[in-house]
Order: C-alpha cells, then structure tokens, then sequence
C-alpha cells in the first residue's frame, strides 16, 4: 500500500495576498503568451484560465485558506504518480479537451455533458470547504463548482436508484500502472449524492481547475476523506447495488464505503483523531464529518459508524 505520512509545508511558503494577486496578473499574461505560441510547452501548461462571474457560497467555512502553492503542488491522484509532488509535476499525461462525461444506469434521461454544457447548468459558487485526507493532514480550499443535484435533476434519477456511482479516466499508455485495479471509481449513496454540500467542482481559486487537482471536473464530498471524491470524472453511474470502489478492492479492511471523517475510528495503522494542518506547526483534533455534522449527521441517524465506516 502506497501511502505515506506527509510533511507540512511551512508557514514561510504561504502565498501571501499581494503574492497571489501577482500571481494572478502574470498568469493572465502567460495566457495570453501561450495562446500566442511564445510560451515553451511547460509553461504554456501552467497558464489559468479564470472562470468568469462567481457566485459566493454561504455554505462556505470561514476559515483561513490554504494557500495555492500547496493547494496545487501537494496533491494525491495515484495515476499521475503515488508521491504528494508527482501529479504536479506528470501533467503531461492528461489532455483535460475535449472533455465529455455520461451520465448513465438508472436515469431516464441519460445524456452525456460537454464542459461548457456543466458551465451553464446553474451560476458557478465558490465554495471554501474543508478537506481531510486519510493520512492525517488537511486543507482549506475555495472550490468552484455547481450542485451535483443540479445535473442528477437532469438525467431525472429511476425509482430503484439507490447509489451514484463516479467513474475516473485512465490511459494505461500514460498514467501509472499497478497500485489499483484501474480506472479509479467512487460511489455515494443517492441521498449523499443530492446534499447540497456536494459538488462537481470545475475550477478552485477562481481558475479552471488544474489538472494534478482533478481536471477538468472532479467530485468535492467535504464531510468524508480526501479519496472519495473522484478526479478527471468521465462517466457517473446509478445503480441499485452499492458498488465496490477502488479503495475498497485493495484493501477493504483500511477503506470502507462511507469513508466519513471519523475520529472515534482509527485506519488500522494510524489515528484519525488529530490532523494536521498544511502551513501549520502543530495538530488540531479531528471534527465529527470534518466539521459538517450540523449539515450530514442526519443522513446516518440509527447506522453504526464503526462498522460502516
């Protein structure tokens, strides 16, 4: 099992605000520059693209942001390499365009979605969530996105529908071979799916989103541990069984369905009851739901947690 305890970044690596506005002006530049042809293809890649008029959130937490830097460079997608600073720097092995997703199973309406089509479906929110990762550490991140409800009302969900299944891109030519049983899938329960905290995120910071962040479209389930929410979505499935993830293949003793952020639950391995802050020195204790137990507790009101963790 390839998973490794990481190292906080320092609070001297901290974008800071004037560092990030000028960031932004020069990355509009390098857009620009790119779109030109000047640019060499490295750093054309790095270009953003901001993602226009933005709706703010009052779902949002109001807490400090992580900042960009490590947003963006301290990542875990398995398929563009298992060390926190290998996505960033594999880029080159997804092509985010053209991009399509199928939204398919029991709907009855099923219907596959460019991005542009995802763009317009409902006003873009920011939304700043906390995210908690199995290995103990955490971030803060202004997540831009709609309602995944938005697109389920679409698609106009069957009766027997009982779960949301997503399903990752994979090129075996290109992204990491080995470690998991390819292509990465997750599932929510249909009721998690329809929360209003759920979200298909397009973009974070208020740019397109990155591709080592999950490009172009990625799921956002802030009450539950980093890996549930799926990157590079290509295909969302309803069904009436619960599907089996990818996590839960490789080691099902570790990695539960729920995967609800817990501290009363242990990994076998480690302690979930503190994390640890990127940017900060010292640890915090884990809330119940990461902090969202006011909005998602009821939706497991009478399950036992340990064992359907």
């Amino acid at each position: 099992m390839l998973i490794r305890r990481p190292a906080a970044i320092l609070p001297s690596e901290i974008t800071t605000a004037k560092m990030y506005r000028e960031r932004r002006r020069f990355m509009g530049l390098a857009g620009s520059l790119a779109l030109a042809g000047t640019l060499p293809a490295g750093l054309a890649r790095a270009a953003t693209q901001p993602l226009g008029s933005i709706t703010k959130s009052p779902l949002s937490t109001t807490e400090s942001q992580t900042s960009y830097k490590a947003v963006t460079t301290y990542n875990n997608f398995y398929e563009l390499g298992t060390d926190k600073e290998d996505p960033a720097q594999n880029t080159h092995r997804l092509k985010p365009a053209p991009w399509t997703v199928r939204v398919e199973g029991l709907v009855n309406k099923p219907r596959t979605f460019g991005i542009d089509e995802l763009l317009k479906l409902a006003p873009l929110e920011e939304r700043i969530y906390r995210m908690r990762c199995v290995e103990g550490w955490s971030m803060v991140i202004p997540w831009v996105g709609i309602p995944l409800t938005s697109l389920l009302r679409l698609v106009d969900p069957q009766g027997s529908a009982r779960y949301v299944e997503f399903i990752s891109h994979y090129d075996k030519t290109t992204m990491t071979r080995g470690v998991l049983d390819w292509p990465y899938n997750e599932a929510l329960r249909l009721d998690e799916a329809r929360h209003p905290l759920t979200l298909l995120a397009l973009g974070l910071y208020g740019e397109v989103l990155p591709i080592q962040n999950g490009a172009p479209l990625r799921l956002v389930v802030p009450w539950k541990y980093g890996f549930k929410s799926g990157k590079s979505i290509v295909a969302i499935r309803l069904t009436e069984k619960q599907p089996v993830t990818a996590w839960m293949k490789a080691g099902p003793s570790e990695y539960g369905f729920y995967s609800n952020v817990n501290p009363e639950v242990d990994h076998p391995r480690w302690s979930q009851a503190t994390e640890r802050r990127i940017g900060e020195f010292s640890k915090r204790k884990t809330l119940m739901f990461n902090g969202y137990a006011d909005q998602v507790a009821s939706l497991y009101t009478g399950m036992d947690l340990r064992r359907n963790f």
